[in-house]
């Protein structure tokens, strides 16, 4: 049975950047000789992990000290008997997230509360391309903060694996105008991709017009192809015995740390865990998201620190919007404004809570007031953490949050 182009190009999972090759540049798919790469122990790593659909910062850091935290949620309001897990400042942790407690216990995890920015936007789209792309809500950006890190030159960023997202699709945070990231659920099935017969037939056929595009898409070819040889062939060197939830999020979170400690170079790792918008029943959507969160990133710390990993790593967990601060009839929550964050690492400079919680007897039409800019704290990370000009990425008027990382 005879296979078109077409047929190819419409089947392929990477045909949307892998068309065909010049037989020339054939030279360049065999890739950087491992013996070429050097693994850059002790660089400073990035892993982001994104909380889809919105989370409720306020039953995830409790004010359970607070009156008009109950008034306002009657029944969905988490009461001290219950487990909260006690911070300072008169807050509390989730009960669910007995590993995130573990680590702050130890000096490793740093909260940020009422992090958001002006003029917000409930839409889970836009706000989740606000955050993903370092804009404001007036503006439309078509790439993303670490792409554009990605983008900037950067001693790590030619390597086309600089920064790769533990997913089938690539996020907007990842794609910079000339650079991306690449997107891979695991080593193993990224490479199968590029072993695909007929992509193997298509790259050795030359195209007789508009040679530089073909050339430029034959890079983009060849980049990925030894990329996922690289990744593959490192994948092999460690494989974990730490135990992770037994989820989606847990094997990618597993699969993250075998890429570090297998010695892999890249500076930047994108996850997602999704279910977040809780408008009905959220007590039990929280209890199973944050035992898997808490469990998880605990598990990643653990994973590390045993390879001398933890402290070059540095965890940001964030979510496109919070709720609103009243229940609503569902036993839930609706889309809201501001939100917490969390960093987790081996090295932090600034740990425990970090600002005052959200303050409820003054809210924005039922609604929290951001205290902190979101893209200070993107600005504080690209240059504290990864060295990178955050000015040339984010734009100017993002103070760094001074000692954050």
């Amino acid at each position: 049975m005879l296979t078109t182009r077409r047929e190819f190009l419409r089947n392929s999972a990477l045909a949307s950047t892998l068309l065909l090759v010049p037989k020339f540049l054939h030279a360049l798919d065999r890739g950087p000789g491992l013996a070429q790469l050097r693994d850059a122990v002790g660089a400073r790593r990035l892993i982001v992990v994104q909380l889809s659909g919105g989370n409720d910062g306020l039953n995830t850091v409790i004010p359970y000290k607070n009156d008009l935290y109950y008034k306002a949620r009657p029944t969905l309001g988490i009461k001290e008997t219950e487990g909260i897990l006690d911070m300072d400042k008169d807050l509390g942790l989730h009960p669910a997230l007995k590993g995130l407690k573990g680590l702050y216990d130890q000096g490793e995890l740093a909260v940020l509360n009422a992090v958001g920015y002006p003029n917000p936007d409930r839409s889970h789209f836009r706000s989740m391309d606000i955050w993903q792309s370092g804009s404001g809500s007036d503006q439309v950006v078509s790439t993303g903060w670490l792409g554009r890190y990605l983008d900037s030159n950067c001693p790590d960023c030619q390597r086309p694996y600089n920064a790769l997202e533990i997913d089938d699709t690539l996020s907007l945070a990842m794609k910079g105008a000339r650079r991306k990231g690449l997107a891979l659920k695991t080593p193993d099935k990224f490479h199968q991709i590029t072993q695909n017969r007929l992509l193997s037939k298509v790259s050795k056929e030359a195209a007789p017009q508009h040679q530089d595009q073909v050339d430029y898409l034959y890079k983009t070819l060849a980049e990925t192809a030894s990329s996922a040889d690289y990744l593959y062939d490192k994948s092999k060197i460690y494989k974990s015995s730490v135990t992770y939830p037994n989820s989606d999020f847990g094997k990618n979170l597993k699969t993250t740390a075998e890429l570090i400690n297998s010695g892999v170079e890249s500076r930047v790792y994108y996850l997602a865990l999704s279910g977040f918008d809780t408008h009905v029943r959220q007590h039990e959507q929280q209890q199973r998201l944050f035992t898997d969160l808490g469990n998880g990133l605990a598990a990643l710390a653990d994973d590390l620190r045993q390879h001398d990993q933890w402290n070059n790593t540095l965890v940001l967990v964030f979510s496109e919007f919070g709720r609103r601060v009243g229940q609503n009839a569902s036993n839930g929550t609706d889309h809201g404004t501001a939100n917490n964050l969390f960093l987790a690492g081996g090295a932090l400079q600034k740990k425990g809570v970090l600002n005052d919680a959200p303050d409820l007897a003054n809210l924005d039409q039922g609604d929290l007031r951001h205290q902190v800019d979101f893209r200070s704290i993107y600005a504080s990370v690209l240059k504290d953490w990864l060295g990178a000009d955050d000015t040339a990425i984010l734009g100017t008027g993002f103070e760094r949050l001074p000692g954050l990382v």
